[in-house]
């Protein structure tokens, strides 16, 4: 067993026979910084809610999990710090594509739509408020650079670099996972407004989902009854630490000491607020 991934949130172990242990910490980051606190319970939220997702969706593809069970890993991680925050998956060939699926008229989105041009290839023809819902969810890539920001690019583009039937098969999965679930959290009070997906094959060149899938970490997820059109609705993620960092002028900035504790409570509170209402407690 190695570890081979220190990412901004999770750690990833080998069992090198196949299959992955991630464990997802409390950790949180904001415009490229990992932040020197952490938020109580996030790691579990995002688990949970991944783990939910995992199974709701596993008919229209299926996905990495294996277990959470720590009885099923090694015993390093039968310990309770690990407890609701390991998970045991198979390990994939990754697509080398960030799948992004969007719903709604809003970010980068909305303002080449204000400026008259289009978005990743698609023109609109229709007039739109901004976070107003589309006619049809949007799939986005985007491809990893080898330093500083991920790359949007077209479909096209992507369909082209992995072949018209993978790439068409990554769009159907997003689209299938994306309109089921928003269906579903919009019944429970939340609005999905994009999200990204992490796809890869397995051994018999099957498409899998790996990664997250649906959290407040990898998703918009704005409170249905206060979402009002031509606003910029609030998000269930790390809204709070954003705003209190752009107004202490220190986003992106490497010298941030500390946040502040009502900050850290409050965005905890958000977390589990999305979980409850998602997947429960």
């Amino acid at each position: 067993m190695k570890k081979i991934i220190s990412g901004k949130v999770r750690e990833v172990y080998d069992l090198e026979d196949g299959r992955m242990v991630i464990v997802t910490t409390d950790r949180i980051s904001a415009f490229d910084v990992i932040l020197p606190v952490t938020i109580p319970g996030k790691g579990q939220v995002l688990n949970a809610l991944s783990q939910f997702w995992f199974g709701y969706t596993k008919d229209i593809v299926k996905s990495h999990f294996i277990s959470s069970d720590l009885k099923d890993m090694p015993a390093d991680f039968q310990k309770s710090e690990f407890e609701g925050r390991a998970m045991l998956v198979k390990k994939l060939k990754m697509v080398p594509y960030e799948v992004i699926v969007r719903g709604y008229m809003f970010g980068s989105m909305y303002e080449a739509y204000k400026k008259g041009e289009p978005f990743l290839g698609t023109k609109f023809t229709k007039e739109y408020q901004q976070a107003e819902k589309l006619d049809e969810p949007l799939v986005t890539p985007s491809t990893k650079a080898a330093e500083g920001h991920d790359i949007n690019v077209t479909l096209d583009a992507m369909k082209k670099d992995l072949g018209e039937e993978l790439g068409s098969k990554i769009e159907k999965a997003a689209l299938g996972i994306y309109k089921r679930c928003y269906d579903y959290a919009y019944s429970k009070g939340i609005i999905i407004a994009d999200t990204k997906f992490e796809f890869g094959l397995d051994e018999d060149g099957e498409l899998v989902l790996g990664d997250e899938v649906l959290t407040p970490d990898s998703s918009r997820f704005w409170n249905r009854d206060t979402y009002k059109l031509g606003t910029s609705p609030a998000s269930y993620d790390k809204q709070f630490v954003r705003d209190w960092l752009k107004d202490n002028k220190l986003a992106g900035s490497a010298d941030i000491k500390t946040i502040p504790q009502d900050i850290v409570d409050k965005t905890a509170a958000l977390y589990r607020e999305c979980q409850a209402k998602l997947a429960g407690n």
